[in-house]
This record gives structure tokens, C-alpha cells and sequence, in this order.
């Protein structure tokens, strides 16, 4: 809780804020507010009877105190509802509003759902929600400079380009080099990546590269139909980086 004695006995000796804020560990906006709040309600240090940091926030800012009588999230609960596919902070706060009303409580407004959340993670050094799920998303591209394969018959320096397929969470990639970029070695490529992971995850993330998109563009990039075609054979969806970001 902030100390809202200290803060109003060192304003009464001609502190300045900055130099509250550095002794109470709080920002500048903070004791302000505390000040401007202790002087409409005409309380200054020392107080006529003794007074509590508690009794002090009841008088100052008496919604902290509301806020304190609603229910405080399981953020145990949370966190491991967040390893799961498709949840986010948000549906566990309609899911947490919801209950809260069947319990005729009170519940707490998103952002001072959040920050109990982080609290939480930090507290207890958990793991913040990973936003690249496994088995979620598997990036695919054409990836670093052009490499060569030594025809050992001839000496001739034959280009060989290099598919990357990477798991988002787990970095865990399938490399192979083919002879051509075409659409054939493309479509190989992923099936090879597949087979060698076991299955397809539910999103495919290529680059903006022409074998794979048709048309870049950031609301509505088209898909080679063949490419497309693919993806739907294997249940899984085709969204590209966004463009500047990949």
C-alpha cells in the first residue's frame, strides 16, 4: 500500500515531490494526486487523530477500497488455461466476469485483471503466455544465399537453394536443398517437412515470396491456388508475414 503518512509528514516539511517520491518509492504523478486529493479534503499532517495508511486511503481515494471488496482471479488457474490453444487473457476475463456474476461478486475491470495476472508471473517467476503455441505455426521459406554442388564429373558449380521449415515455439526446423525454387520443389519441400515432423500444424507462415503469395498486400494477400490447394489437402491455413515484418 502507498504510504500515505510518510508522503503527507515529509510534504509538511517542504520536501519537494521529486524528493517524496525517491523516499517513498513512488512516482511523481502518485503523491500529486495524494496531495491534491489531502488538500480538497482539507487533511494535512499532523493528523487531529491517529490514522492509518488504510484509514487515509478510505478518506483519499475511496474507490480503491471498493475495488478491494472484488474477486481476486485464481491466477494459478489462468496461467494454465494460457498454455492452451486459442486462449487468451481476454476470454479467461469474460470467463472470470461471467462467474463472478453467478457468485453475485464483484469482478475486477480487464486491465486490473491483467496486471493481477503479470503480478502473478512475475511473483512467482511463471512463464508469460507464449504467444506461439506448439504445434501452432510452422514458418517456411527460401532461406540465406544461393549454395553450389560440385558435379563431381564435370566440376560444374550447380546451384542448390535451401528450404527452411521452422515450429514457432520450439525453433525445431527441417532444412533441404533443392535445385530449383519452382512451385514442384515448393510443394515437395513442405511435404517432406511434414513427414519428417510427424503432421502439419494448424498454420503455415510463409515470407512474401513469390512462390508460394501471388499478390502481397496486408489486408488481403492472395495465395497460389496451387499452394492453397496444399494447405486445405492437409487441414492446415496459409497466413503470410506481414509485409515489413517478416
Amino acid at each position: 500500500m502507498i504510504s500515505y503518512r510518510e508522503i503527507l509528514r515529509l510534504h509538511s516539511q517542504g520536501v519537494s515531490q521529486r524528493g517524496i517520491a525517491a523516499g517513498c518509492q513512488c512516482s511523481r504523478t502518485t503523491i500529486r494526486n495524494v496531495l491534491e486529493q489531502a488538500e480538497k479534503h482539507a487533511i494535512s499532517w499532523p493528523f487531529q487523530k491517529d490514522m492509518t495508511d488504510a484509514d487515509l486511503q478510505g478518506l483519499l481515494f475511496p474507490e480503491k477500497n471498493d475495488q478491494s471488496n472484488r474477486k481476486i482471479p485464481d491466477c494459478e488457474h489462468i496461467h494454465k488455461e494460457m498454455a492452451k490453444n486459442g486462449v487468451t487473457l481476454s476470454l479467461l476475463w469474460h470467463e472470470y466476469c461471467e462467474q463472478s456474476r453467478l457468485n453475485s461478486e464483484m469482478p475486477l475491470m480487464y486491465s486490473q485483471f491483467c496486471r493481477y495476472y503479470r503480478k502473478y508471473a512475475n511473483t512467482t517467476k511463471a512463464t508469460m503466455r507464449i504467444k506461439r503455441k506448439p504445434g501452432e505455426m510452422l514458418e517456411v521459406d527460401w532461406a540465406g544465399k544461393t549454395c553450389y554442388i560440385i558435379d563431381n564429373v564435370t566440376g560444374e558449380l550447380i546451384p542448390a537453394y535451401i528450404f527452411v521449415a521452422a515450429l514457432s515455439c520450439s525453433q525445431y526446423a527441417y532444412v533441404e536443398a533443392f535445385l530449383s525454387m519452382d512451385m514442384e520443389s515448393w510443394i515437395n519441400a513442405h511435404v517432406n517437412a511434414f513427414n519428417h515432423f510427424g503432421g502439419a500444424t494448424r498454420i503455415l507462415v510463409p515470407d512474401n515470396l513469390k512462390t508460394g503469395v501471388d499478390k502481397i498486400s496486408r489486408p488481403d494477400p492472395k495465395i497460389n491456388r496451387t499452394y492453397h490447394e496444399m494447405a486445405e489437402h492437409y487441414g492446415t491455413a496459409v497466413i503470410p508475414a506481414r509485409v515489413g515484418q517478416a
